[in-house]
């Protein structure tokens, strides 16, 4: 009997309680669900639904999700995995992971520190971080913040060009290498959230939202710590974020301003918003250097195909050497294998990158990033493939077919 309890004694592991901190919250994170969890806790209700929402009745967003989790594998368990590495080459460099930071607006509202938290961990994890239009970060704070990362910045055209032309000329300026031109923002999506929560720029709080806002201690510190959340590449403005999106973008964009941009940005262009194999086709012949197959997370055009679900016709158009990129429904490494498995080359993360950026700053968002990075790996050897370029290639193989 004692050696029995004393076999069953040496089995225990206990340690010394110690006070839970955010950066061991986000390091026992186990997943981006469990970032969102976090998130969730440590917003008010208003700020997670600007991250969470989508247009009208959100069943774009939601199908963005169902879609990956349609995709089924097919391993070939004959085919050796040793080695396997996430490296990527995108756009004439190589990154660590075929992972990258999409662009999102308003990011200071989240977390004070906004996107210098997130082009942070961009720079310590080697993948590219794009830089919103609507940020809360100007264009030069940016490239102050992390001079070894790799910088894109998402372009709206305003209808006032000259203005768009100084915003890209200062990117250039800053050392921004792509220009990425959001084509599906012609006119701004029906997000309900925003408008019940009466979301503004700058931020106003109503009775509702500070009451949730007094529910939050540590993110009304952090906010009230700094300045209220601007849009930083803008003069002054105010009035509900629909309203400010409604008067400064341009419905009359066309193949035309891919054009007009070709002549004033030496760099890649990327346009993003693409849906269409036709009309990726079209901007790659108007002078795109690569095509960001996107719904935009379901919030522009609700009931909206989602991305996964075309970016193989999408390939297909373009042929192997245009790059095509991914965002909307990211939510594991998974997904990350299936989108490239079906013709992407590389992905990014929208809410996956507010998650970690809500549950714990540029620590969060590093998490994030190897948490999906971590699964992309795993997925691939167990299905015997070792470099991205491989699960692309023999994608046809590797998953069931739909439907």
């Amino acid at each position: 009997m004692r050696r029995r309890i004393r076999t069953f004694t040496e089995l225990l592991s206990f340690a010394p309680p110690t006070l839970p901190t955010e950066a061991k919250r986000v390091a026992a994170a186990r997943s981006l669900d469990d970032l969102r969890r976090l998130a969730k806790r440590r917003v008010p209700g208003f700020v997670f639904d600007y991250v969470e929402g989508a247009a009208v009745t959100e069943q774009a967003a939601r199908d963005n999700e169902s879609a990956f989790a349609r995709r089924r594998f097919v391993p070939s368990v004959t085919e050796s995995a040793a080695g396997a590495s996430l490296t990527t080459r995108l756009l004439g460099r190589d990154h660590s992971m075929p992972i990258g930071i999409a662009p999102i607006g308003l990011t200071a509202l989240m977390r004070a520190a906004g996107e210098t938290d997130g082009v942070r961990a961009a720079a310590n994890r080697d993948v590219p971080f794009v830089l919103s239009t609507m940020g809360t970060r100007s264009i030069e704070q940016l490239a102050d913040a992390a001079p070894a990362a790799r910088r894109w910045f998402q372009l709206y055209l305003r209808r006032d060009r000259d203005a768009s032309l100084a915003l890209i000329e200062r990117a250039a300026a800053a050392g921004f290498d792509a220009l990425v031109l959001t084509v599906d923002t012609r006119v701004p999506g029906q997000r309900y959230r925003d408008d019940r929560n009466r979301l503004s720029m700058p931020p106003r709080l109503t009775v509702r939202t500070a009451a949730q806002s007094a529910l939050h201690p540590a993110w009304s510190l952090d906010l009230l710590a700094h300045d209220a959340p601007a849009m930083a590449n803008f003069g002054p403005r105010s009035g509900s974020v629909t309203d400010v999106v409604s008067s400064m973008f341009d419905p009359a964009l066309s193949l035309d301003d891919v054009r007009w941009l070709r002549e004033h940005w030496s760099g890649p262009i990327v346009v993003k918003g693409v849906l269409s194999a036709v009309d990726a086709e079209r901007f790659v012949d108007a002078g795109a250097d690569a095509i960001w197959v996107s719904n935009h997370g379901g919030r522009q055009l609700d009931r909206a195909i989602s991305p996964v679900e075309v970016v193989g016709a999408v390939r297909a158009a373009v042929g192997d050497d245009v790059p095509v990129l991914l965002d909307s429904g990211i939510r594991s490494g998974l997904d990350v294998v299936a989108a490239i498995a079906c013709g992407a080359d590389f992905v990014f993360l929208g809410r996956g990158y507010m998650y970690g950026l809500m549950a714990g700053g540029r620590i969060g968002v590093e998490r994030a990033l190897d948490l999906v990075a971590g699964e992309t790996l795993s997925t691939m050897q167990l299905l015997g493939v070792r470099t991205t370029a491989e699960l692309r290639g023999r994608g046809a193989a590797l998953l069931a077919p739909t439907g």
